[in-house]
């Protein structure tokens, strides 16, 4: 067990915990005032991720390349760096049509701190694997880890297990790379800096790793034939608005009445992938599924 002592050793190490000389007044300020300085260290987020780019799409590559093969892809991390995770893996569904059971994410203490933080937690080292278990990770499985801070223990634990039964890992810290993470695949470092409150891991470092996530699950979504061109057309139409948009797609591509629109889905099945290969070569559901089959599920490749 980590002492005080050697606690805050770790602690002052971490750019995230320095004292942001920018913001020192940042209690004495108005409103308007706060809100330049959040916005002002906010903009040095973008400037952070793009140095992490080559990392970031070499992950995004070996998570394409596990859900081709067959295998799942996990999120795991504590508080808002979890919460961060959860929230990615629960938006490919609607977004990309992707199975709940694919791209998972896990969160230290489960579901229950996602509404409510639960301190301590992060310090489980004996829940992350149990959590990974109850899932049956194995080797063709790909492991996220998120630590802001670069030490958490949920996290390290995690990626420690992954590693241990041959899976691929990468992991998303938000200060200087150091040996923290030896043996991860990938290590994509995001040195955001002191926070705007210090400490504060929720500002700067979650908006960089929401950006990184989201890059890594739509460039592999991308290079799972999951759009046509930047249309999301694999979209699970589980809102008015989803279903809205489905018909738009077809309306834009196609210059079809609502009606049309309408009809041409219904007879697809609800997808407006099958839809768009129905229409372009006057084929029925069953002649349109089997050319996107042969295409590895790239519209592109057929129209």
């Amino acid at each position: 067990m980590v002492t005080y002592e050697e606690l805050i050793k770790q602690l002052s190490r971490l750019g995230t915990e320095q004292v942001n000389p920018n913001t020192i007044d940042i209690d004495r300020l108005s409103p308007l005032e706060i809100v330049k300085k959040i916005n002002d260290e906010d903009k040095k987020v973008a400037g952070v991720v793009e140095k992490a780019l080559l990392e970031i799409a070499k992950a995004a590559e070996i998570f394409a390349d596990t859900l081709r093969a067959g295998g799942r892809v996990f999120y795991i991390g504590a508080g808002t760096s979890g919460r961060l995770g959860v929230l990615d893996a629960a938006e490919c569904p609607p977004t990309f049509g992707t199975d709940p059971k694919q791209i998972i994410g896990l969160i230290s203490g489960g579901y229950d701190t996602l509404v409510l933080s639960k301190e301590g937690i992060e310090d489980d080292t004996e829940a992350a694997v149990s959590d990974l278990k109850r899932h049956n990770f194995s080797k063709g499985d790909f492991l996220i880890g998120l630590a802001a801070s670069k030490r958490t223990p949920y996290t390290q634990s995690g990626l420690e297990y992954a590693q241990s039964v041959g899976a691929k890992t990468a992991c998303i810290v938000c200060n200087e790379w150091d040996q923290s993470f030896s043996g991860v695949d990938v290590v994509i470092p995001l040195p955001v800096g002191p926070e705007v409150v210090t400490g504060s891991t929720r500002m700067k470092s979650a908006t960089a790793q929401k950006m990184t996530l989201n890059m890594i699950s739509t460039t592999a979504m991308v290079l799972l034939g999951k759009t046509y061109g930047n249309l999301m057309v694999d979209l699970q139409a589980w809102s008015e608005k989803l279903v809205a948009r489905s018909r738009m797609i077809l309306i834009d591509l196609f210059g079809l009445s609502l009606q049309e629109a309408s009809d041409l889905l219904e007879n697809s099945g609800r997808s407006v992938k099958t839809a768009i290969v129905m229409h372009k070569f006057k084929c029925d559901r069953m002649e349109a599924a089997r050319k996107l089959e042969k295409a590895g599920g790239f519209v592109s490749k057929i129209v």
